[in-house]
């Protein structure tokens, strides 16, 4: 028997089973998008030293919107809250769009 290499990464399985579905597509990058925005909230204000309480303290909001702009299934992101975060982690908030056509194929 021939062994086959197996796709094992979670993420190469759905970038498999979405290549021939653009709607599943679309769905895998708004979800890695939102991934993304939470794990960057999550590591600066870390790097910050800063408690989710302490950041909604700057942000004026709860602890628990925070905690919710940091979860990966999150949906909510405004630009105005991003701003309002960057500001209150004394960082820049950088959005940019890129040319379906100039990303690189994997």
């Amino acid at each position: 028997m021939s062994k086959r290499k197996g796709i094992t990464d979670a993420l190469e399985i759905l970038d498999a089973a979405a290549a021939g579905d653009p709607e599943l597509a679309r769905v895998l990058e708004e979800e890695r998008i939102n991934a993304e925005v939470g794990r960057e909230i999550l590591a600066l204000r870390t790097r910050r030293g800063l408690t989710q309480a302490q950041l909604a303290g700057r942000v004026g909001t709860t602890q628990s919107v925070i905690a919710r702009l940091e979860a990966a299934d999150y949906t909510g992101h405004s630009l105005r809250m991003l701003r309002r975060i960057a500001d209150a982690l004394d960082a820049r908030l950088s959005v940019h769009l890129v040319s379906r056509e100039g990303m690189a194929a994997d």
